[in-house]
């Protein structure tokens, strides 16, 4: 083999490697100390309301160069049709992007509060919302903001980070998304898993969030309750051999088709980040009106464990 062979070989092993890491899902503590102030990194503060985080949090003190954005308000969802916390049209969220310094180049790297599970949800729907726009070289600090500052010596930055706008293209993965049709056609398919994230009293039927129309699930559906994936529902995400056994349990194959509901998509996207970027399913979606608009759809099949 001779030389320029060996040094072209060389050459795309470490391309694949640095992609590849710099790819990964979720990255620690150590790599965001040694990586937020990259270039080509920008690191997300999406902390909110609800974690008990906002600007005013961010200000007082965040993870070295970190931008803010905010999860609820910030433009990250938007109504539509009724439907609250939907994915926006795409040139609306493209513009978001690129405003917050970000291009199809950019690795970005998302941060949570990181006390429960619900507010890991923010950065997984953060997360997914990348990916659909095509853009998959996003990571989520796995523990959040409160794993960062767990070390005292771990540096704090006060202030605001301005950065400038640049241009990010969206290229809308449309196969990522599951409608209230595609839900219908896979109830009693034989193929297709139907995965409720929400906690169990409001599948078995209890209670329903409030813009719900009806109590109860989609006829078929598993319990998979969001909380789960995390460690003791906080901001940690269980390991691999952890999350096989739940899903055992709560009688869900990791690997097959999937689609994976909730109310509006928030509990929803941690799902999907666990099958899909943990379990490494590449058959999981997410129905982003999930049950709220499911139980508006009048004709929309409805089982329910608790009647009265």
């Amino acid at each position: 083999m001779n030389k320029l062979i060996k040094t072209l070989i060389a050459t795309s092993a470490l391309f694949l490697i640095s992609n590849a890491f710099a790819a990964l899902p979720l990255v620690d503590v150590d790599w965001i100390k040694a990586n937020s102030c990259n270039d080509d990194v920008r690191v997300l503060d999406i902390r909110n309301g609800l974690d008990g985080g906002s600007r005013t949090e961010y200000l007082k003190g965040h993870i070295p160069c970190a931008v803010y954005t905010d999860y609820l308000k910030g433009g990250w969802r938007e109504g539509v049709k009724k439907v609250p916390g939907q994915l926006p049209p795409t040139s609306k969220i493209a513009k978001l992007i690129g405003d917050l310094g970000i291009d199809n180049d950019t690795h970005v790297v998302i941060y949570h509060h990181g006390k429960n599970a619900l507010d890991v949800g923010s950065a997984t729907r953060v997360y997914w919302t990348f990916n659909v726009l095509g853009h998959d070289n996003v990571s989520i600090l796995n523990g959040g903001y409160l794993a960062y500052i767990a070390d005292e010596k771990n540096k704090i930055e006060k202030g605001n980070n301005k950065v400038e706008a640049r241009v990010f293209d969206a290229n809308l993965q449309t196969d990522m998304l599951a409608t209230a049709a595609d839900v219908k056609a896979a109830i009693g398919d034989g193929k297709t898993q139907l995965v409720d994230l929400r906690p169990q009293h409001q599948f078995v039927g209890i209670n329903r969030h409030p813009k719900s129309k009806r109590n109860g699930t989609i006829p078929g559906a598993k319990n998979l309750p969001e909380s789960w994936m995390t460690v003791n529902g906080g901001g940690t995400f269980r390991n691999k051999e952890e999350l096989a056994q739940l899903y055992a349990v709560a009688e869900v194959d990791p690997m097959g088709a999937q689609i994976d509901f909730c109310n509006t998509g928030h509990w929803a996207s941690l799902g999907w980040f666990v099958s899909s970027e943990i379990m490494g399913n590449d058959n999981a979606k997410l129905y982003d009106g999930s049950m709220v608009e499911w139980t508006a759809i009048a004709d929309m099949p409805m089982e329910r464990a608790i009647n009265y």
